[in-house]
């Protein structure tokens, strides 16, 4: 279990250009099956962890952001190292710039994140075998019932600039 006596963790790319870290433990982490997150991560699942954007601290090289399609059609941004190419975390549309999903491979410890819910299980590999009682659930989830109410109270502290940033993309440029 994480504590946050574990954080600060950092993490990086292969190359070492692009270094982060997370400073907080993150709000949840999401072991992701959909067959959106197999493509891009070429892997039988992506391991994100999500945390407050301002809570990652670029250590090196800043990433570069390059904008990806996603399933819902409202697409994401991958922080990429400019050099290798690791993606480091993304933003998806519907927090934006205000939530990062970390890849927890790109730690330097990734054993601290193991995964608190397994997300699109209907879509994992067949030969994926989850751990006996690890939350699972077929497409996405309800917060309420999984997240710990420490999380759930800094993402109530997200929600402004979560709509803030809803508003402004929404409104005419």
């Amino acid at each position: 279990m994480t504590t946050p006596n574990d954080f600060p963790a950092e993490g990086g790319c292969d190359c070492r250009a692009v270094r982060y870290r997370m400073e907080t433990p993150p709000l949840f982490v999401h072991c992701c099956h959909c067959r959106w997150c197999q493509r891009e991560s070429g892997a039988s699942f992506a391991l994100n962890a999500m945390i407050e954007a301002d809570q990652v601290t670029s250590l090196g090289v800043a990433p570069e952001m390059v904008d990806t399609p996603s399933d819902s059609g409202s697409g994401q941004r991958i922080a990429r190292c400019p050099t290798c190419r690791v993606a480091l975390w993304s933003h998806y549309a519907g927090a934006g710039p205000v939530v990062a999903f970390v890849r927890v491979g790109t730690l330097d410890n990734p054993d601290l994140l193991p995964p608190d819910i397994h997300i699109f299980t209907e879509s994992k590999q067949p030969w994926v075998v989850l751990p006996a009682g690890a939350p699972a659930v077929a497409t996405y989830y309800d917060r309420g019932e999984f997240w710990s109410p420490e999380s759930l109270a800094r993402r109530e502290r997200l929600l402004p600039l979560i709509e803030a940033y809803r508003a402004g993309r929404a409104s005419p440029r």
